[in-house]
């Protein structure tokens, strides 16, 4: 049976969903025990959070001074020391924390990653994509290492609360962190509106809009739904709307229940981002766009005259 260590990705004391859909990937694997390792200067409150996920057998911490903010550097000597106590499998998130520290530690641990699981074939057999999403390979590490894979966290739902609390252990690690890294600041955008990455209704606009202010159409149309709103790259590009809404194969990887589209194409890259959405409704005056092709519900005309009153109905 398998033992997995999966390591938790949190920010000023909240731990983030991400690490409850690692262990529903690894409940597919049919682990015999399921920890979570958490790293910060007081882990406290994150342990307590991840001590109530369903399915996890123990909370591991890691209290150190260094390990206050999230440097990979950091991080991945202390994440491989832990992982080679006789754990056969070492997740994390699929996120921009995941993609940072991960390969780190699978290069610390000699062995290859395998990235963006998004099916389990078996214990050490996997399904991913490729080409932008478009085809999924089966891919098969060795079952006489550990193996160090990235979870694509649209492709699983969260598991929720269990019964009770795992029981919460401190390691005591005696391990040299490098000195080159040193964290500077992290400035994030705030905002009244639900998490792009995990809100449950997603209202995205193109370049189409043809200007920042016209991409208030956008947010009203996303405040009446109460959700999040995100971007094409075209958009990004072009000015519109900040970096941190992009959605796609180089920006945020999202699956809502509910994905509207407006005056989106449909390229792959797009698509790639959204492909584990419930339902997927395009608004767009070009019929033949190829986001109709994978449109649960789609509306054709001008979006300056349609999604003002589709606001106005809601």
């Amino acid at each position: 049976m398998s033992k997995i260590l999966i390591v938790a990705e949190h920010l000023d004391g909240t731990l983030n969903s991400s690490t409850a859909r690692c262990v529903s990937c690894a409940k597919q694997i049919g682990a015999e025990a399921i920890d979570v390792l958490v790293l910060a200067a007081d882990p406290a409150a994150v342990a307590a959070q991840a001590a109530q996920i369903d399915g996890v057998s123990n909370v591991l911490t890691i209290a150190r001074s260094e390990n206050a903010h999230a440097l990979a550097a950091i991080y991945a000597p202390q994440i491989a020391a832990a992982a080679k106590d006789g754990y056969s499998h070492l997740l994390a998130p699929s996120t921009t924390f995941g993609k940072d520290v991960l390969p780190r530690v699978a290069a610390l641990l000699g062995v290859a990653q395998v990235s963006d699981i998004c099916a389990v074939e078996g214990a050490h057999s996997f399904k991913r994509p490729i080409y932008a999403g478009n085809a999924i390979i089966t891919v098969s590490a060795p079952g006489d290492r550990i193996l160090v894979g990235s979870v694509r966290t649209a492709s699983y739902a969260a598991a929720g609360q269990g019964a009770g609390a795992a029981p919460i252990k401190a390691l005591a690690l005696d391990v040299a962190l490098p000195t080159h890294t040193r964290f500077v600041e992290l400035s994030s955008g705030k905002s009244d509106r639900p998490d792009l990455q995990s809100a449950a209704k997603v209202v995205s606009g193109g370049r189409a809009l043809g200007s920042s202010d016209a991409f208030k159409i956008i947010y009203a149309l996303a405040d009446k739904l109460g959700a999040a709103v995100g971007a094409s790259r075209a958009a990004v590009d072009a000015g519109y709307v900040p970096s941190d809404l992009q959605v796609g194969q180089t920006g945020k990887i999202i699956a809502p229940e509910l994905y509207i589209a407006i005056g989106i194409s449909g390229a792959i890259q797009h698509l790639t981002g959204i492909k584990d959405a419930g339902t997927i409704v395009a608004i767009n005056k070009d019929a033949e766009a190829p986001i109709f092709e994978v449109a649960d519900f789609g509306l054709v005309g001008d979006l300056f005259q349609l999604v003002p009153e589709l606001t106005a109905a809601l």
